[in-house]
């Protein structure tokens, strides 16, 4: 009997959209079909960002959830999905297969920091809270700002430029407001997950030269649940825009480790 192709979930992080996730999607797509012929991608904004812009971000990341799931309801998905998601989107997956873990295939978490395993300067170092707060509150222009973010999340860009311009572009299209900026600040603060390991196999990107959350978090997350932890040594915050392809790689390779070793997708080891 034929089983219905793989469908992946992506979450961006943070004020950014699902256009910022850059030629990942694409690539990843690629990647996937030798494991998962047919995989499709859905990508998702939160509310607040991208197409959501408009919407007030919700203060908890449970009711961000909520809004991903109406969504794809909407879109007549039904079966279990596989979610893939980095920074404040890495808690709301967590938060998704944690209440409602037969809704989720598999969990890859990038760059993710979550309370109680880690301290709150590690999971977002004290002075970016305010450089993210102050360059939503200054007079830049949207040119300046999105640089500056650039230059923050990221360290391999060969041509930063032309990522600059479509982040601009995106910018002009799906302007991110202050307010929701700060509401998803807090919410990310505010989150706590549990401390016991996920229903779904879950695995662990994190980039060693991340310097808005400290790759620890990664790590301590990696040996409270015994999930495999792959790090990157001189990628940015944004892994998948840094180095896509390894990304990509990295997940596949998951998947055929998986098959080969014949775990069921409830199933850890």
């Amino acid at each position: 009997m034929s089983t219905a192709p793989a469908v992946w979930v992506l979450l961006r992080g943070l004020s950014r959209e699902s256009g910022h996730w850059g030629p990942f999607p694409k690539m990843l797509s690629q990647a996937l079909q030798s494991q998962q012929p047919g995989a499709q991608l859905l990508l998702l904004d939160l509310p607040g960002n991208g197409v959501l812009h408009r919407e007030a971000s919700p203060m908890q990341v449970p009711a961000m959830v909520e809004v991903c799931r109406a969504e794809l309801t909407r879109r007549g998905v039904s079966g279990p999905v596989h979610l893939l998601a980095m920074s404040l989107g890495a808690m709301v997956a967590n938060d998704w297969v944690d209440r409602y873990p037969r809704e989720v295939s598999a969990v890859v978490l990038i760059n993710s920091s979550l309370r109680p395993f880690s301290p709150f300067y590690r999971r977002l170092r004290p002075m970016n809270y305010l450089t993210l707060l102050l360059l939503s509150l200054s007079r830049l222009s949207a040119r300046q700002r999105e640089a500056r973010v650039l230059g923050l999340t990221t360290r391999l860009l060969p041509r930063p430029e032309e990522v600059l311009d479509d982040w601009v572009d995106l910018q002009r299209k799906h302007p991110m407001g202050v307010r929701n900026t700060v509401r998803q600040v807090l919410a990310a603060l505010r989150y706590r997950a549990s401390r016991g390991r996920p229903a779904a196999p879950t695995l662990l990107l994190c980039s060693q030269a991340d310097g808005l959350v400290d790759w620890r978090c990664s790590q301590a997350i990696s040996r409270a649940w015994g999930a495999p932890l792959r790090l990157h040594t001189e990628a940015g915050h944004d892994l998948p825009l840094d180095d896509a392809p390894w990304v990509a790689s990295a997940v596949v390779d998951w998947l055929r480790a998986r098959q080969i070793q014949g775990v069921g997708a409830g199933q850890w080891h």
